[in-house]
């Protein structure tokens, strides 16, 4: 991940210092409590994944609002006093800690009653570069791998560069890109709206019933379009994929590791084409928001073709679809093509 642009503890403490002190001569005005926004619950979400959830949860009983505007990457995300004020006056702070390092600290000093960690309602795993399932296992347990998972947990980067991430050392934070633990963390997001507006906990209940059915069908249609590949490595330039390679059982090669835009030591790309050769790799992925040149100069060297793989950190004009669903199916439809999906 991207880590290089932190705020400074001390400048960052001032600024949610100046952001409190100058909500604090509104004398407490909370949106929710006052009408002012309507009634509605306020959420603040770090970013698009968890926007995504508090919309679809809180449906119309909640006004979200996003740190991470559409097209900024995530990971480089810079807050501004007045971004740090909101987060003060929040009802409900929704974040996936590992992130965005600068918004943890940010929310760490908000104090908000109701703050929600999307990376304890699943289980994190470490993921590296070279990241997949081990086919010996075949397609047993794949509507409960959680047992399975246990033994990937302590798996680090051998062999390769990384970084580390998540609430506990080397976990990967990209849980969304798994619908499976994607819905865990609806179920918990949704309890938590529940908790923090009773007034409408049976709404809540429902919009969470409904977005974890849809996840369950999405997970389906994964199952069930990769189950037949001519190969089931695919190499691109963000990993990001760890968990969805593990649930349906790919090997995903990162040319770059869990940073996007760290530049691959030329023994990487070497190794690189040598996985591609031998495992029958057709394309190259990159994504939307960081650049796709190291992608293309692999595929170049290697005579293989680009495509764009979106690990769903915002969605901009460049995105393959309006929502997440949208997005994950055109990832889907990208794989299938690459994979050779029979």
């Amino acid at each position: 991940m991207n880590v290089r642009r932190l705020i400074p503890t001390t400048a960052l403490a001032g600024a949610v210092a100046l952001g409190l002190v100058s909500l604090s001569a509104c004398a407490g005005t909370s949106d929710a409590a006052d009408g002012g926004n309507g009634g509605k619950l306020d959420v603040v979400a770090s970013f698009y994944p968890m926007q995504y959830l508090a919309e679809q949860i809180g449906g119309g009983h909640v006004a979200v609002e996003t740190l991470t505007k559409p097209g900024v990457e995530p990971h480089d995300l810079e807050l501004k006093p007045k971004q740090i004020g909101a987060l003060g006056e929040a009802d409900v702070i929704l974040y996936l800690k590992g992130i965005q390092p600068a918004v943890d600290e940010a929310i760490a000093q908000a104090g908000v009653k109701n703050t929600v960690d999307a990376a304890t309602l699943t289980k994190l795993e470490a993921h590296g570069t070279s990241t997949g399932h081990d086919h010996g296992h075949g397609e047993e347990g794949h509507a409960d791998e959680h047992a399975g998972e246990e033994s990937h947990a302590g798996e680090g980067e051998e062999g390769h560069e990384g970084h580390d991430h998540g609430s506990e050392a080397g976990a990967d934070p990209h849980v969304w890109l798994d619908p499976v633990k994607y819905a865990e963390v609806a179920k918990g997001v949704g309890s938590a709206f529940e908790k923090a507006d009773p007034e409408h906990a049976a709404d809540y209940k429902k919009n969470t019933d409904a977005l974890v059915k849809k996840l369950g069908d999405l997970d389906t249609e994964f199952e069930t379009g990769l189950k037949n590949t001519a190969t089931r490595t695919f190499i691109t330039t963000h990993s990001a994929f760890g968990y969805l390679a593990e649930r349906y059982h790919l090997d995903q090669e990162g040319i770059s590791g869990l940073d996007p835009e760290s530049e691959p030591s030329p023994a990487r790309m070497k190794e690189l084409q040598e996985v591609a050769a031998k495992d029958k790799v057709s394309t190259i992925f990159f994504e939307t928001l960081a650049s796709d040149k190291t992608a293309k100069t692999l595929a170049g060297d290697t005579g293989l073709k680009t495509d764009v793989l979106d690990p769903l950190e915002g969605i901009t004009d460049k995105s393959r679809g309006s929502d997440y669903i949208e997005v994950m199916r055109s990832n889907l439809t990208a794989l299938k093509k690459a994979l050779g999906a029979k």
